[in-house]
């Protein structure tokens, strides 16, 4: 396709039918990528060179809070915002990138010697180039691209997360990195995609791709999961180290979900990264201890519960009067039992009531995943504790907060005939107890939504 054309909205909405997009979002999705494109056009491109149109959703995580880094299980699904891109190629190795949605410019090279600002989105599109780079020596080709994105960001809707997956996805396209050796021994499916992406936002190796420094924050492969793997109207449940499909659920067709952005920030920055953090390196220290006193070498928390039916038992023995790095042994306890609690015995049961059309209790077992999210994890917030019981009290089949924790969003599962008076309560109620959060909340619904695709 040419960029002329991504400047067509007839040419575009054509494109966009099949993807699962509901009608208004086709509109709203062509009128960010027209923008996009005319913005290319503006900078100086020949408006016949040959150009990409990319969309890469947020994600709701319905259940499976901190669990996925662990080897556990969480239900997730693509939501209907997300990032849209219009990328094309250069003859040379230069990335220049408009930021539509804040006006910013960023220009770079491509090379493994990037001095990366991280409390800038810059951090995000210089991190996936320089593991490309040192993953793939091959050469290398940069791009002119233009972004805008309708998701509220650090939201606790992956906005940092989806943005990768978007310059990965660019600049792999654009360099057919997937003709390359290494990465078809590698990536042989979107789940391992997933799996890699996740890999360059946490720095770890994966496979014989090996790691380099990533964003700063420790977490797993759901939300790149969620992104590249959602199917509309379906929810997704998945397990994790490695990633594998446990099924797709269908959505009750009369309903959607409702989101509550609380206006409390989730940004993986400074403080914030550092306490998200701490939750994921429990995880990893109770793994240490484990490792040290049995001379054993699971991977994951899961596979080393799936390997020892007394497993619970002896770590609860082992880490009691243990104290690893700054954790005390209260702490780890706390954090082996929300994960048992969240992955073991709430997904799976979760996931059949909502298969099943039992949606009583799945309400009733999403309320004891809050209830353990503040209890045993500790990373709610009075907002998100309100927003999720108004939400059950004014009707919502089901509520939760999601994300990372210490700010975000809730989702509701409310009947779409009621959608509208729900979201218009929901919010008043919120801003009458929250005023502080008025400027920055946001509201929405949305259907169940695809996962990232291009238009080329």
């Amino acid at each position: 396709m040419i960029l002329a054309e991504l400047t067509d909205r007839n040419v575009l909405t054509q494109h966009l039918q099949p993807t699962g997009l509901r009608e208004s979002v086709i509109i709203e999705k062509a009128v960010l990528l027209m923008q996009n494109a005319n913005m290319l056009i503006q900078s100086g491109l020949d408006k016949q060179v040959d150009a990409m149109a990319y969309f890469v959703p947020g994600r709701i995580e319905i259940l499976g809070k901190h669990t996925d880094y662990a080897g556990g299980r969480s239900i997730v699904a693509a939501v209907e915002r997300g990032f849209c891109a219009v990328a094309a190629p250069r003859n040379d190795n230069l990335m220049r990138i408009w930021n539509s949605t804040n006006n910013n410019y960023l220009e770079f090279e491509l090379n493994s010697t990037l001095k990366i600002e991280r409390e800038n989105w810059s951090n995000y599109p210089q991190t996936v180039v320089r593991r490309i780079v040192h993953n793939f020596p091959c050469p290398l080709q940069g791009a002119d691209m233009a972004f805008s994105s309708d998701l509220p960001m650090a939201s606790g809707m992956s906005s940092s997360s989806a943005m990768i997956v978007m310059f990965f996805l660019i600049l792999s396209d654009i360099n057919h990195l997937e003709k390359e050796k290494i990465y078809r021994e590698n990536i042989r499916n979107k789940l391992d995609l997933a799996g890699y992406i996740a890999a360059i936002e946490n720095g770890h190796n994966f496979g014989t791709l090996k790691g380099k420094s990533g964003v700063g924050t420790f977490g797993g492969s759901e939300d790149h999961t969620a992104i590249l793997c959602s199917q509309p109207g379906h929810v997704g449940q998945f397990s994790y180290c490695p990633t594998h499909v446990e099924r797709y659920i269908a959505t009750p067709k009369e309903y959607v979900f409702v989101i509550a952005s609380s206006g409390v920030v989730a940004r993986k920055t400074g403080s914030a990264m550092e306490k998200y953090n701490r939750i994921s390196r429990m995880i990893q220290a109770i793994l240490e201890i484990w490792h040290r006193e049995t001379n054993r070498d699971e991977e994951s928390l899961s596979a080393l519960l799936a390997n020892d039916p007394d497993a619970i038992e002896k770590l609860q023995y082992i880490l009691d009067g243990t104290r690893i790095n700054s954790f005390t042994p209260s702490e780890l306890k706390k954090r082996l039992e929300h994960f048992i609690y969240e992955s073991e015995e709430i997904v799976k049961p979760a996931g059949e009531a909502f298969a099943n059309g039992e949606l009583s209790t799945f309400g009733q077992i999403v309320d004891r995943s809050q209830e353990i999210s503040d209890t045993l994890l500790d990373n709610q917030i009075p907002e998100t504790r309100y927003l999720a019981r108004s939400a059950r009290k004014l009707g919502a089949v089901a509520a939760s907060s999601f994300g990372a924790g210490f700010g975000g969003s809730v989702w509701a599962l409310i009947k779409e005939k009621n959608a509208s008076s729900f979201l218009h309560k929901w919010s008043a109620g919120y801003k009458e107890a929250f005023p502080s959060r008025t400027g920055d909340a946001s509201f929405f619904l949305t259907h169940v939504g695809p996962a990232a695709f291009a238009i080329s």
